[in-house]
This record gives C-alpha cells, structure tokens and sequence, in this order.
C-alpha cells in the first residue's frame, strides 16, 4: 500500500483580522512590570488570516514561499493564543524535500510590527547570511542546498530566538534520503507528529523560567484524541517525529506495542531496534516505526507524565479495516 502522508495542523485558526483582548488560563491578562520589562517583546495584536505555502519543484531546484504572519491559534477547547506563526498555523506547513535538492526560500513578513527570519537545521548555510532578518511588511529571498537526509526543525532565529518559538515560529522540514529507507516497501501509512510548549501568552518570562502551562502535540492538546491516527491490523505505521521545545525533551512512547525501527534524526544511517522509548532533545528528531497487532487504541504520550498531562497525548487507532469506528478515545 502506498503511504498516506497526513499532518494534523493546529486547531481551530480564527479567521477575522482585527484586536482583541485574551484573559483566562494562561494568564494573560496585563501587567504593567512584565511590560514594562527591557525583555518584553511586544507584538502587534492582530489575527491575520493563514496563507498557503507555494512550493514548486524544478528538477533538483525547490522553490519555497512562505509568510511569517500573527494569527490566533486554539490551543485548547475554548483557548486561543495569538501566536506568532509559519502561514499561520502552529506547527507551520510540513515541508518535503529530497536529498540533494537545492532549497530557494521566499519568506515574507506579513508581521506589522516585529523582524521574522527562518532557520532550517536541515541546511548547511552561514547564519550571518542565509538566516537573517526580514523587517515587516518586507521580502527576503534564500537559497541552501538540503544534502543530508532527516527530520529536521525549522524555526524563525530572530533574537530573542526563545520569543519566537514559544510564540508559535516552527515546523518539520523532512528530507527524503536518497535511496529511500531500508523498510519503505513494508510501510503501510505515515504521519509527522510535532511535540511543543505553550507559555503564558508573550511572556519572556515565563518562557525562561517558568513551566510550560501546555505541552501538546501538533499544536493542540485534543486534536489526536479527537480525529485519532489510524491504522488497521497488521499495518507498519511510520510516525515522523520532531520536538519542536523550545525548552523541555520529550520521551516519545506508544504504549502497547515497541518500536520496530528507529532513524535517529531521520538519517537511515543512525538505526535502532526494539526500542521501548526514544528520547529527542528540543529540536531533535526522528523516524519511528511500529507493527500493530491487534484491534483497539494506542495512547501516544511523551513518557514524561507531567507533561503528557499537559496535554501531549494522542491515539493511534487500529481497526480491522482501518477506518475509524468513532469510539471515544482511550485516556491515558
């Protein structure tokens, strides 16, 4: 069966631009010291509707247009964070590329008041040059070849670089190896699953110091529980994994089953087997396989409970057919 690439996007992106004010559970009301701090970022209060990545391929030459954008993202049922963002969703767009491919960015500033750049730690390019700063309202133009294969984070490396991801600036950029993976013709489905922190809303305190007052998968903490991964018995299942932090690991584990096959970082060099639990490092990746045996739901947690109960939990569902039976999810 030919893989079914799917990427569950954050939750609900409210669509109206305009200002608003955000009270409730992760503090967000004023404080004129944290304003008032030298640290403070400040952002323009606008939720600007998400834009679609263009991405067009020439032979081995990729062309990428993206924005850097501010638009309000629903962390959890009923909270909404306005978030900093990649064409405004958080996680950004997953990006595919190959091996070997020669990258050509296009990222536009649709932020009215804050500089945005990009990062790709799938590249091999001078920051001083390749990563830095677009102002507001501007256009910058980059172009790096992607010559080692993975999972890789990409993320806006604009100082304070912690503002920028805890607000909402990353993704996953996978870069197909050249000859594939040793187990490609045994995969049956495949899914990308980013792992993040949510802070006290622009909070650079908070950020630094504090716990994170969410940590989710993919942008929220239902999504997974509510439209779960599917599989059905017997499938190889392929998860594509970053964790994005920008502060905390993450302890990757389905619970009943093993891990066939590890990639460490998504390189088919760096392979384990058997593994229980594979442990990544803010901004580590990897590629994650596992067999399913038997009918019924797989929690997929970081192993990390506390923040599992911050919301990083979903659910691989298997089912005879594979097709979701509707079931409320397993909790864990």
């Amino acid at each position: 069966m030919k893989p079914v690439i799917l990427f569950l996007a954050a939750g609900l992106l409210l669509m109206s631009v305009g200002l608003y004010t955000i009270v409730g559970d992760l503090g967000l009301s004023a404080d004129s010291d944290t304003a008032d701090s030298a640290e403070q970022v400040e952002p323009a209060q606008v939720n600007q509707p998400p834009v679609e990545p263009v991405i067009r391929r020439d032979g081995k030459d990729v062309y990428i247009e993206m924005t850097t954008q501010v638009t309000n993202v629903e962390i959890s049922k009923g909270l909404t964070y306005n978030a900093w963002t990649f064409n405004g969703t958080v996680p950004g767009p997953v990006i595919r590329v190959k091996q070997g491919d020669q990258l050509h960015l296009t990222l536009k500033n649709l932020d009215p008041s804050l500089a945005h750049s990009m990062d790709f730690h799938a590249v091999h390019a001078a920051p001083s040059a390749k990563f830095i700063d677009v102002m507001p309202g501007e256009t910058g133009s980059f172009s790096y070849p992607a010559n080692n294969p993975g999972v890789f984070m990409y993320h806006c490396g604009t100082k304070p670089v912690l503002a920028h991801i805890a607000n909402g600036m990353y993704g996953t950029i996978i870069v197909e190896p050249t000859d594939g993976y040793p187990t490609d013709k045994e995969i049956d489905r495949s899914y990308t699953l980013v792992q993040s922190e949510f802070y006290k809303e622009h909070d650079f305190e908070d950020m630094q110091d504090g716990e994170p007052s969410y940590v989710v998968f993919n942008g929220n903490d239902y999504g997974l529980m509510e439209k779960p991964f599917l599989a059905k018995v017997g499938d190889k299942v392929r998860f594509y994994v970053s964790n994005a932090g920008p502060n905390e690991v993450s302890s990757f584990h389905i619970v009943g089953t093993m891990f066939d096959t590890v990639y460490m970082d998504g390189n088919p060099r760096n392979v384990q087997y058997g593994m229980q639990t594979v442990m990544l490092p803010a901004s580590g990746g990897a590629v994650v396989e596992v067999t399913v045996t038997e009918e019924g739901d797989y929690p997929i947690v970081t192993h990390q409970f506390n923040h599992a109960s911050k919301g990083a939990v979903g659910i691989l569902r298997v089912t005879k057919d594979g097709q979701d039976n509707g079931m409320a999810a397993m909790g864990h």
